[in-house]
């Protein structure tokens, strides 16, 4: 008798997204004997690039009391903490408002822990390896790592991290091979060469550069330091005491970016008028993301991450407290300079780099000199089908295309990837922030973590859905033979 072949879920990339997926699915899907692989080339599964970071400075940008993986529990992760003796050697755990704000690697020893049994059970296995290539073979999909090793899978899972920022070309072409250009911050000791005297430029004003600033502080740089972007919107710091939610953003959604800018402005002097603070509309905003991007036709969508994106970010995406304190003192003593300016050329004398900037609110030149330059300009999303060999090759098979407002993937409202020709593959699954042109708000880790279940949930049921189908495929076969073996047996006795 033939056994059923288990059926394969190949999950690339374990850092958040891809545990949280790995470790729902073996609770849903551990009686069918399926077989969950992540392929991930870190020792730990669970951290990805924002939580296997051992430096002090990288704390969690959203209070503890809503990091919970288990929505049904609220206080997990705080119930975790205690158990754990948790923020353990870290006395500016605890803000102002009360609430903490641990260091990323906690959280991600956390999530560590989440998946760890199944991965004890052997209902998730963690291949250390990177894939490097990935092609159809049939109606499965063969993976090839970088060891050259082989494997089947029924349902790829793209759970893959952002692709590296980007810099202005001009900046690369001028300091390629500089010894203090950092192109990318979020490498390993990616600061080491920094000395502590030097003059540092820092492109970009959102959370990476806030982790940068704070990072070089901790580490007693003395030296000046310029935060750089093209508006100097940084990202703002949280309210400083609770509040509720502001403002309904549903009961008749806006049809365009513009009408919707003007809901919110509305929504911020509203709440102004209670004693409540913006941030009380952007949490409402934030929660109700997905359905306010739903609502907007893909070209109004266009328009929002074309001329509003850059406020979003700056408001949405909040630094802790610690962060947001160390930011300030540096300014208050001199040592920071937030700017506004475009930048007009970029010229290297030896080991000075020159900026020429143009002031964005008084048009005057500036010309700046720096020791260092770390890049912090977030990902470059619109590279991400070059960004990884294998996205390239599924890119170039037709089942992968960009989403159609430049965020990442395109996928449809189950997730799945949407190809070139416009149709969508069940079998490919598009997760993480890398989804967020179709589901809009996907990069606070609760919505991530949200998100992660339903692909969870999705998978799972597309399991039962075939197991079913193959329950009833081999029924019929199994009818059909009894029916042959009775037709031969009575033609036999004529």
């Amino acid at each position: 008798m033939t056994g059923v072949r288990r059926p394969v879920i190949a999950i690339v990339g374990g850092g958040f997204t891809g545990a949280v997926i790995a470790g729902n699915l073996a609770r849903n899907a551990a009686s069918d004997g399926t077989s969950i692989i992540i392929l991930e080339p870190r020792e730990r599964l669970g951290a990805g690039l924002a939580y296997d970071t051992a430096n002090p400075a990288h704390r969690t940008n959203v209070p503890a009391a809503r990091m919970s993986l288990v929505p049904d529990d609220p206080d997990d992760f705080l119930d975790w903490l205690s158990a754990n003796g948790e923020p353990s050697d870290d006395a500016e755990a605890r803000a102002d408002d009360g609430n903490l704000y641990v260091r990323r690697a906690v959280f991600g020893r956390y999530v560590g822990e989440f998946i760890a049994p199944f991965l004890t059970s052997g209902k998730v296995v963690h291949r250390r390896e990177r894939v490097a290539h990935i092609e159809r073979r049939g109606k499965r999909w063969r993976l090839r790592s970088t060891a050259g090793t082989d494997l089947l899978a029924d349902i790829v899972v793209i759970a893959t991290t952002h692709p590296a920022p980007c810099a202005p070309k001009d900046v690369v072409a001028a300091l390629q091979g500089h010894p203090r250009y950092v192109p990318d911050s979020t490498a390993c000791d990616a600061l080491a060469c920094i000395r502590p005297d030097d003059s540092v430029l820092v492109l970009g004003n959102g959370l990476t550069s806030a982790d940068v600033i704070a990072s070089l502080r901790r580490a007693d740089h003395r030296g000046p330091i310029v935060a750089l972007s093209r508006r100097g919107l940084r990202s703002r710091g949280h309210a400083g005491r609770s509040q509720e939610p502001y403002g309904d953003f549903l009961s008749n959604p806006a049809r365009n970016a513009l009408d919707l800018l003007r809901r919110v402005r509305q929504a911020i002097s509203e709440a102004a008028a209670t004693g409540a603070s913006w941030h009380a509309v952007f949490d409402a905003l934030r929660s109700q993301g997905g359905q306010i991007w739903r609502a907007l036709p893909v070209s109004e969508r266009r328009r929002l991450v074309r001329r509003l994106r850059p406020f979003w970010d700056a408001h949405r995406f909040r630094v802790a407290p610690q962060i947001e304190n160390q930011i300030r003192q540096a300014i208050e003593a001199g040592q920071l300079r937030v700017l506004g300016a475009p930048i007009e050329g970029v010229e290297r004398d030896g080991e000075v780099i020159a900026v020429n900037v143009r002031h964005r609110q008084t048009r005057a030149q500036e010309r700046l000199l720096f020791d260092a330059c770390v890049v912090t300009t977030g990902p470059a999303h619109t590279g991400i089908l070059s960004s990884q060999s294998w996205l390239t090759d599924l890119a170039l098979q037709g089942w992968l295309r960009p989403d159609d407002v430049g965020l990442g993937l395109a996928c449809d409202e189950g997730s799945r990837a949407i190809g070139v020709d416009g149709t969508s593959e069940k079998s490919l699954i598009v997760a993480g922030p890398l989804a967020r042109g179709t589901f809009g708000e996907l990069m606070g880790l609760p919505q991530v973590n949200d998100h992660a279940i339903f692909v969870a949930d999705q998978i799972a049921e597309m399991l039962v859905r075939e197991g079913k189908a193959a329950g009833r495929r081999r029924a019929t076969a199994s009818q059909v033979r009894r029916q042959l073996a009775a037709t031969v047996g009575g033609s036999a006795t004529q």
